[in-house]
């Protein structure tokens, strides 16, 4: 049987993640009170030979005074052969902030203060939390279907799970260099199919542009030292605690370099089972509506 904790920044996907464990037969419950804790275990212990074969339970900042508490029982638990794993869910705090006021929502922590003050009071209380979670996933820049399938990798196909979700993301340095960016590289020094007629209109994602920006030898030579000096960051990363790396590539639009390497890079980095890899393009609906310019 597995014993789930599903915990973690409010706001960033808690109560999404219970849902979506629900649907993949997990027996959840929200919300639950931390002296109770002890006793669920206990009984879905006692009836894991019936239907109930797992469980997640959701504990957050609403827990109040009783976060203190659950350290002594997650000890107890321990001692007795109930060891939950934990998952904690986190997100940047401005994505956070955006996402309680697209809401309208009210920060559990926040008692009529602004919500960044909530966020940064439950960080601390929930700070022990993360230092004890299995595993970490930051949903700054996951989607839910996203979200969906690292939950569906960890507890249905019981994968490996590095805690660190790479975003490979292309841009144009027109629209700006990307705020969340951890590592930015400039490929407008490739080919630029911007001058070629007939491939002026297609993109990155189109395999005549892909073939002409890939087949120059410069761009062979750079992605093989890119590759390498990628493998060579992300177990560095992980080490430290990052849960999110913005691995940003840019050309002048956004369009056709960019969108090429990034797609060749996560080809390649895609065989890394242990950690995730995700491709976004920022600006490539923005480079085909705009006014032709030198991408």
């Amino acid at each position: 049987m597995r014993f789930v904790i599903v915990t973690g920044m409010s706001g960033a996907g808690k109560s999404t993640a219970l849902r979506m464990l629900e649907d993949m037969h997990y027996f959840c419950v929200d919300n639950l009170p931390v002296p109770l804790l002890e006793k669920f275990a206990a009984l879905m212990l006692d009836n894991r030979e019936n239907e109930v074969q797992n469980a997640a339970i959701g504990i957050d900042a609403r827990g109040g005074s009783y976060l203190e508490e659950l350290k002594l029982v997650l000890k107890r638990m321990e001692e007795y052969g109930c060891v939950p794993e934990i998952l904690f869910l986190d997100a940047s705090d401005a994505s956070l902030v955006k996402r309680y006021k697209e809401t309208r929502r009210t920060h559990p922590l926040a008692r009529g203060a602004r919500v960044d003050e909530g966020i940064t009071l439950e960080r601390e209380k929930m700070e022990f939390l993360r230092e004890k979670a299995d595993y970490i996933i930051d949903t700054t820049h996951l989607l839910t279907r996203e979200l969906h399938q690292e939950l569906e990798r960890i507890f249905v196909k019981d994968l490996a799970f590095g805690n660190l979700v790479i975003t490979l993301l292309s841009f144009g340095f027109k629209y700006g260099i990307p705020a969340d960016a951890d590592l930015v590289f400039d490929v407008r020094f490739l080919p630029n199919p911007f001058y070629v007629e007939n491939l002026r209109a297609q993109s990155g994602m189109d395999d005549d542009v892909y073939r002409y920006v890939m087949q120059d030898a410069d761009a062979a030579t750079f992605m093989d030292m890119l590759e390498k000096m990628v493998a060579f960051l992300i177990p560095k990363y992980v080490k430290e605690g990052k849960t999110s790396l913005v691995i940003a590539i840019g050309c002048t639009g956004g369009r056709h370099r960019s969108v090429a390497v990034a797609r060749e890079l996560y080809d390649r980095l895609a065989n890394k089972k242990e950690y995730s890899i995700r491709l976004e393009h920022r600006d490539f609906d923005k480079a085909r509506t705009a006014a032709p310019v030198n991408s």
